[in-house]
């Protein structure tokens, strides 16, 4: 029985590519992926079911809601993890992160329902042995699981004040893989599954994702084009 994968994307990385028009490219590599494009009930709700009522943003969620119909992107419950586990878990993991940042003995919000679920269900993935990734664009949620020293630091730049960090608090989101949408969109274009051929495609894919709310510097995205 071959190994089982997934893919989960937060809200960010899939609006981030939808507003790139990036449809298509999601369908190949899920092709090319062999594995299951995950996201929660609560990214649903953030991507789809509210945004559809907006005119301004219909189209977009009904084209994401089309990768749901065509079987592209799916919920937990075809890997075999229910939605009640994931509330579970998400509250008592909104409850660490949220809490694990204090400023003028006021703790700081870090995440939401939305990202807290994808960490959620890639918790309850690794424990079943599933290999997974999380694909997050918003700087927060990647440093709070990749780097918290620089988050604490980018706190108290910000906010001119100083940061009390509680480490043993995030202890739980140690090991959880994440890349952004542009190193998935990069893949697709080393991969040769993105259908324009231009000089500068690779650049333009880049930027796209950035202006569309993925969070990357300039000099990332040099290096990346470097590779």
């Amino acid at each position: 029985m071959p190994t089982q994968k997934a893919i989960i994307f937060d809200s960010g990385s899939l609006i981030s590519m939808a507003m790139s028009s990036l449809y298509d490219e999601i369908i190949s590599l899920k092709k090319s992926f062999g594995g299951k494009f995950l996201i929660t009930k609560e990214v649903r709700e953030e991507i789809i079911d509210k945004p559809i009522t907006m005119k301004r943003f219909a189209l977009e969620a009904m084209k994401l809601k089309e990768l749901i119909n065509k079987g592209i992107l799916e919920l937990p419950e075809s890997i075999g993890v229910s939605e009640k586990e994931i509330s579970q878990s998400m509250l008592e993991l909104m409850e660490l992160a949220n809490n694990s940042f204090v400023g003028d003995k006021v703790p700081i919000k870090l995440i939401d329902l939305g990202e807290t679920s994808c960490v959620a269900l890639s918790k309850f993935l690794s424990e079943k042995g599933i290999q997974n990734i999380l694909v997050v664009d918003e700087r927060t949620l990647r440093l709070l699981i990749e780097d918290p020293p620089l988050l604490k630091k980018i706190f108290q730049k910000r906010l001119k004040a100083k940061i009390n960090f509680i480490p043993e608090k995030l202890k739980t989101f140690k090991g959880i893989k994440v890349i952004r949408s542009t190193e998935l969109v990069y893949i697709a274009y080393k991969k040769g599954l993105i259908q324009i051929k231009e000089k500068n495609l690779l650049d333009a894919l880049l930027y796209s994702l950035k202006f569309s709310g993925c969070a990357i510097t300039d000099e990332e995205i040099e290096e990346i084009e470097k590779l």
